[in-house]
C-alpha cells in the first residue's frame, strides 16, 4: 500500500527548495509557509518564484503540496480589528496558495478568548463567509485542522469543526487535516484497534471521514487528554507506533497527504525527517 508521506519543509532561499528537499529525502508530497508566520505582512509573491515551485513540484513528481497559515490569524476573536485583520489575512494566503498550485491551506480556526466558545465559534463562520466570497472560483480548500484545546483554542473538538463546516454558505470549499499528536493530546484515544475505529466513527459521525483531506503526522510529548501541543518524533512519545500502525493500513486514507511536523534535527548524523519517514513506511503491512 502506498502511502503520501511528506513533511512540512523550509522555504528559506526559495520556495522551489522545500519541493527538491521532498524530492532528496523521498518523499512524495510536501507542505510548506507561503510567508512568514509569525508576521502579519509578505512580500508579493514573484512569477519567478512561483515557475520555480511549480517546475519543483513537477521535477519531483508531488502530489497534493499544501501550505499553513500564519499563526497570527485568529477567525474567532472577540476583537473586531484583530477578527478583520485575520480575514484580511487568511484572503491573502488562500490567494498566495493558488498562485503557487497548492491544494489546501491548513488553518487553525482560532480561539475563543474570554468569549464563549459557541460565539467565538460563529465569528468564525462569519469570517469564513466574507474570506469564501472574496475567493470565489479558486480550487484551493481551507482546510481545518483539529486542535490540541490548548488554553481557549478552537477546534479540539468535532463538533467544532462540524459546526463551522455545517454553518458556512458554502460547506463544499472545506477540507480538515487530521492531527494525531491534536486529536490524542483532546482527548480521543487512538492506541487499540477498538480505540481507532471508535475514534474515527465518532468523526465520521459528526464530521465525516469524506472531508478528511490531509493528515499531520506528530506522535505527543504529553498524554492523552492533556489539553497540551508538544510533537515527538513517531513512536517517542506518548501515542507510541500502534495508532500509526493502525492509520498507516487504513484503506481510507491511503489518497491522503500526510505531512510530518516534527522536529528539524539530525540523529547520527541522519536528518530525523527520513527516520520518521522510514519508522512509518516500516508499519505498513504487505498483503
Amino acid at each position: 500500500m502506498q502511502r503520501l508521506i511528506g513533511s512540512h519543509l523550509s522555504v528559506s532561499g526559495g520556495y522551489y527548495k522545500a519541493a527538491d528537499a521532498a524530492g532528496v529525502l523521498g518523499m512524495p508530497t510536501v507542505q510548506i509557509f507561503t510567508k512568514n508566520a509569525s508576521q502579519w505582512n509578505a512580500k508579493p509573491l514573484a512569477e519567478e518564484d512561483i515557475r520555480l515551485f511549480k517546475e519543483a513540484v513537477v521535477r519531483n513528481k508531488l502530489q497534493i503540496p499544501c501550505s499553513h497559515d500564519s499563526y497570527l490569524i485568529n477567525l474567532g476573536s472577540e476583537k473586531e480589528d484583530l477578527w478583520k485583520k485575520s480575514i484580511d489575512a487568511f484572503v491573502i494566503e488562500l490567494e498566495r496558495a493558488e498562485a503557487l498550485g497548492l491544494s489546501g491551506v491548513v488553518m487553525h480556526p482560532g480561539a475563543a478568548g474570554e468569549a464563549e466558545e459557541e460565539d467565538a465559534l460563529n465569528r468564525v463562520v462569519q469570517a469564513f463567509n466574507i474570506i469564501l466570497k472574496r475567493t470565489a472560483g479558486f480550487t484551493v480548500q481551507p482546510w481545518i485542522e483539529t486542535t490540541a484545546g490548548q488554553g481557549s483554542t478552537l477546534g479540539y473538538r468535532f463538533e467544532h469543526l462540524g459546526h463551522i463546516i455545517n454553518e458556512s454558505q458554502d460547506p463544499d470549499r472545506f477540507g480538515v487535516c487530521v492531527d494525531t499528536c491534536h486529536i490524542f493530546a483532546a482527548g480521543y484515544p487512538l492506541g487499540t484497534a477498538s480505540e481507532y475505529k471508535a475514534t474515527f466513527q465518532e468523526f465520521d459521525d459528526i464530521v465525516g471521514v469524506d472531508r478528511i483531506r490531509a493528515f499531520h503526522l506528530n506522535d505527543s510529548k504529553k498524554p492523552l487528554a492533556s489539553r497540551v501541543d508538544r510533537h515527538d518524533h513517531i513512536g517517542e512519545g506518548c501515542l507510541g507506533l500502534e495508532p500509526f500502525r493502525h492509520l498507516m493500513n487504513d484503506k481510507r486514507f491511503a489518497d491522503r497527504p500526510m505531512y510530518l511536523e516534527t522536529k528539524k534535527e539530525e540523529r547520527d548524523g541522519e536528518d530525523m525527517d527520513a527516520v520518521n519517514l522510514r519508522t512509518l513506511l516500516s508499519l505498513i503491512e504487505s498483503k
